[in-house]
């Protein structure tokens, strides 16, 4: 059906197609009916938990309007200079029955040269709607983010996820020279001192819109992250006095500084972003460890990499007319000396555990301005689990039995530095007792 289409086009399109998302494609005869406006190229659509995106991409900006509508509730958007072709015409029951938001999506001819999208809503929602540029791959966009109207506290949410352990110790110390002693026996025999529950955010780079770095042989650096997250969060899990968060759990984009806000609003005690390289020359290997930096980038490749993942946001695609306060407190915090230099002995420990189950692609931690490693007092890390471009380690990443190891040998590097670093007391609302 797609044979006509020229070249850069179909490529376009084709990238998509083993993605998670529904995608539609016009056909040359929808395309030769247009009067020269607008042509709706694909639709893609995210559901998750945290919000379900709609994506419509053109081979021009459009022009839009937007309303809701009660009783039932609904999203009404107008698309001016657009006529119905094939993709729009099919949007009728493509949304998945599961869908946490949207019930169903339909399109049609309002008037002529003007096509209204309606979308069913199962619950009262507040949506985003906003244009995106033509950036990578991709041609301009129009987006439709259904959030809820309530969302749910994320800190409540995890009350009744796991109760607090006893204390690690033989016996409770009831002065500061016993607490001191005591853990300074628990410190030689070996085991972490973890006396409270400790929260550790995961970050699975990528999703959604932002497939992340794709592999020759077509692997997609969001899937692998996301598989990794998975397994290390469950691990985590069943450790004493240890609970992980994910920053996603499905196939959807989430914002850099959403990320950072993520694990600040959990009260996280760390935060570990999970990403899978990758360099025009196929024979890149290794894992690496990145920490941020207040004074430029450690080497010219983790500015590199530095750049390439902050782009995320343009990939993914952000509403960056939505204001958001937090946002700025956060990345403009200046006061981070303390935490980067926790952060660096959280990656120095992670990154010798790494070296245990592969090759290393720098056998020290790098720094560099990573927009998602900002929260300013929490220690973050990025860790690169090995090169998704190197055909070796592409097989090696999609096997189940390395993730495993990799997921274990994060988990024994935060093991390692609670070990030589237990975490301060928190409030009683984080520590859940």
């Amino acid at each position: 059906m797609s044979e006509n289409l020229p070249d850069h086009t179909r490529r376009k399109l084709l990238r998509f197609a083993g993605g998670a998302s529904l995608v539609l494609l016009v056909t040359p005869l929808a395309q030769a009916a247009r009067a020269g406006g607008p042509s709706v190229l694909a639709v893609r659509v995210w559901p998750a938990a945290d919000y379900t995106r709609v994506t419509l991409e053109s081979d021009a900006a459009v022009k839009f309007s937007q309303f809701t509508v009660k009783n039932p509730e609904r999203l009404v958007v107008d698309l001016e200079g657009v006529e119905l072709n094939g993709v729009l015409d099919g949007l009728s029951g493509k949304i998945a029955n599961d869908d946490p938001y949207i019930k169903l999506l339909r399109a049609g001819r309002f008037k002529p040269g003007v096509v209204r999208l309606v979308m069913e809503l199962k619950t009262e929602v507040a949506p985003q709607v906003f244009v995106l540029a033509p950036v990578g791959e991709y041609g301009h966009r129009l987006v439709l983010d259904v959030y809820p109207a309530n969302a749910p506290d994320p800190l409540l949410a995890l009350i009744d996820k796991k109760e607090l352990q006893p204390l690690p110790l033989d016996e409770k110390p009831q002065t500061p020279a016993e607490t001191q002693q005591a853990v300074a026996e628990q410190k030689r025999s070996g085991k972490p001192v973890v006396d409270r529950l400790v929260t550790i955010t995961l970050d699975p780079g990528h999703g959604g819109e932002d497939p992340g770095a794709v592999g020759r042989g077509g692997s997609h650096e969001k899937n692998v992250t996301l598989a990794v997250a998975r397994r290390l969060k469950a691990k985590i899990d069943s450790e004493p006095n240890m609970r992980a968060v994910l920053t996603r759990d499905s196939d959807f984009f989430v914002p850099l500084h959403m990320r950072v806000q993520k694990a600040r609003r959990v009260q996280s005690d760390l935060f570990v972003s999970i990403h899978a390289d990758a360099f025009i020359k196929p024979d890149a290997r290794g894992a690496s460890v990145f920490v941020l930096s207040e004074n430029g980038a450690s080497s010219s490749a983790a500015r590199w990499l530095a750049n390439k993942e902050n782009s995320a946001d343009l990939i993914g695609g952000v509403n960056f007319g939505v204001k958001d306060p937090m946002l700025a407190r956060t990345l403009l915090d200046l006061s981070q000396t303390a935490t980067i230099n926790d952060s660096l002995k959280l990656g120095k420990a992670v990154l010798g555990e790494l070296g245990s189950v592969g090759n290393l692609h720098k056998p020290h931690v790098e720094q560099a301005g990573f927009a998602v490693l900002k929260a300013p007092d929490i220690p973050s890390i990025l860790v690169e689990t090995a090169f998704i471009s190197n055909p070796e380690e592409e097989r090696r990443l999609n096997d189940e039995a390395y993730q495993d190891k990799i997921a274990e040998a994060v988990l024994s590097g935060i093991r390692k530095y609670f070990k030589l670093n237990p975490p301060l007391a928190k409030s009683k609302l984080a520590r859940l007792d």
